[in-house]
């Protein structure tokens, strides 16, 4: 699971900074132009800043994984993984398609964010046990 939690961690990261450039010189010239256009950009950086930042916390799951935390790092880091494709994932087809409907599912996503990090409190405080 380490191993798996590294790459996924490697391969978010990626792809965060790469939406992100993306975002910043592709889509803005395309969406400066439309009515909604600041606002859709608006959603890009909000879905690549939390991307990135998640594939980072991804990252620390696998640490806490390795230093023994069992079940709650698990959980931590297929929390995040959820979070990054359920949050990030729809803000950025809204931004594309322009279809709000979606951001239904974004606040889905939040939660796992919030799963996630709760579960690191837990590894944490399960670490500190044995000290």
């Amino acid at each position: 699971m380490i191993r798996i939690f590294v790459v996924l961690s490697g391969l978010l990261g990626f792809s965060a900074v790469a939406l992100g450039a993306f975002g910043a010189h592709g889509l803005r010239s395309r969406l400066e132009s439309l009515p909604d256009g600041v606002k859709r950009l608006e959603w890009w950086t909000t879905a690549a800043h939390y991307h990135l930042t998640h594939a980072l916390a991804l990252g620390f799951a696998a640490w806490l994984l390795h230093r023994g935390s069992g079940t709650s790092a698990t959980v931590a880091g297929w929390s995040f993984v959820a979070g990054v494709a359920l949050f990030s994932g729809s803000l950025y087809l809204m931004t594309i398609t322009g279809q709000t409907k979606l951001g239904a599912i974004t606040p889905v996503g939040g939660l796992f964010f919030l799963v996630g990090w709760g579960a690191v409190m837990v590894a944490g405080w399960r670490l500190g046990a044995g000290n």
